[in-house]
């Protein structure tokens, strides 16, 4: 009888528990939390589940964008672009853009113009970009989202899930020209042949809303229903929320990301400035410096392990300058690769014949650690 009210009882609170998560986003249908360095799920609900998600889509057609063009590619607006029904960038057929300008109007404005614009100019028509983003999707290791257009309007076919979601936005967030855009209120551009300038006004009120917001896209149609990515970043620590068809999105995303911040802290595990290698050269000693920290969310009471290994550049020719790169340093979690560091000489060099790195020349470097909270 004991055994039996024991398991009652914790099987009760695992559902309490679950229940008191859930109803942190209780009018979404989906809804998802990632940590963005690791891409631990924070927070799930039917992550799972196959949903349409609107102009969220245009996260995916951004990073294909800029993987497969220049930024001042020059885009002449075709009038089948120019025509797109719904949300509009206001281009014209026969403007000529540049490719970043562009991506302004499509991520701001959430033109579904500029999406077919971009996407004719880069697959030479929109169904050979959804086959560019479905291949970006397949790379990604996602198994439930397809693409059949780039701007998110309804169709059976295109759709995605909220933890997938994420992992695109986490992927995309790692692009640097995509993370400026996203975090961008307000911007105004010219088309090269005409005289008339374009304003673009971020539909993320997230950005206006919640301290430490990075970014990212909103998404509706009358059949998906709302569709929001968030971010934000706080003490170096960085969240991404998704959720599909949620009517109180603004609230819930303010939610969710609260319960990460809350259930997390930050720990540096590269420290800016730390020696990474020594060098001597005719007995003077040199130093090379990690360029920046690196920051990892961990859990209370969680267990992770870190990996940072170090790769020096094995042909580096003199003069080396300080500030100079000469490798960079590779973060694993759990075994997985999740970001890089730079690393810089601190010192000038102007003798490579005669350096000698202590412990190794290449891939030497192999500082594990363990963290484990009670």
């Amino acid at each position: 009888m004991k055994k039996v009210l024991t398991l009652f009882l914790v099987t009760l609170i695992m559902i309490l528990s679950s229940l008191n998560v859930c109803a942190i986003a209780d009018s979404a249908e989906c809804a998802c939390v990632i940590n963005c360095a690791t891409g631990d799920v924070v927070l799930s609900k039917n992550i799972d589940k196959r949903h349409a998600m609107a102009s969220t889509t245009k996260i995916m057609t951004a990073i294909v964008a800029l993987e497969n063009s220049s930024p001042d590619d020059i885009i002449t607006v075709s009038a089948n672009a120019a025509n797109q029904e719904g949300s509009s960038a206001y281009i014209e057929e026969n403007m000529q853009i540049y490719m970043q300008d562009m991506l302004y109007g499509l991520m701001l404005n959430s033109g579904n113009d500029a999406a077919v614009a971009i996407a004719e100019h880069i697959g030479g028509s929109v169904d050979n970009f959804a086959s560019l983003m479905n291949e970006k999707a397949v790379s990604l290791g996602l198994k439930d989202t397809h693409f059949v257009n780039p701007n998110g309007l309804d169709d059976p076919q295109h759709f995605t899930t909220a933890v997938d979601l994420a992992q695109i936005a986490r992927y995309a967030m790692q692009n640097d020209t995509f993370r400026k855009i996203v975090s961008t209120k307000t911007m105004q551009i010219k088309p090269l042949n005409s005289n008339e300038i374009l304003y673009f006004s971020n539909h993320n009120k997230m950005l206006n809303l919640y301290q430490g917001a990075t970014g990212i896209k909103t998404g509706y149609t009358s059949a998906t229903g709302r569709c929001l990515v968030s971010s934000a970043m706080r003490d170096g620590m960085e969240f991404i929320a998704v959720t599909l068809n949620d009517s109180d999105d603004w609230n819930d995303h303010t939610q969710m990301l609260d319960y990460a911040f809350s259930e997390h802290y930050p720990k540096k595990v590269i420290e800016k400035n730390s020696v990474i290698k020594k060098a001597s050269i005719d007995g003077t000693e040199y130093e090379m410096i990690a360029a920046d920290d690196f920051v990892i969310p961990f859990k209370e009471h969680g267990k992770t392990n870190i990996e940072i290994i170090s790769h020096i550049a094995s042909n580096l020719q003199a003069p080396i300058n300080a500030g100079e790169k000469v490798g960079y340093l590779e973060i694993l979690c759990n075994g997985l690769s999740i970001g890089q560091i730079d690393i810089l000489s601190k010192n000038d060099i102007n003798n490579i014949s005669g350096i000698r790195i202590k412990n190794s020349f290449y891939n030497s470097f192999i500082h594990i650690i363990k963290t484990v909270l009670v």
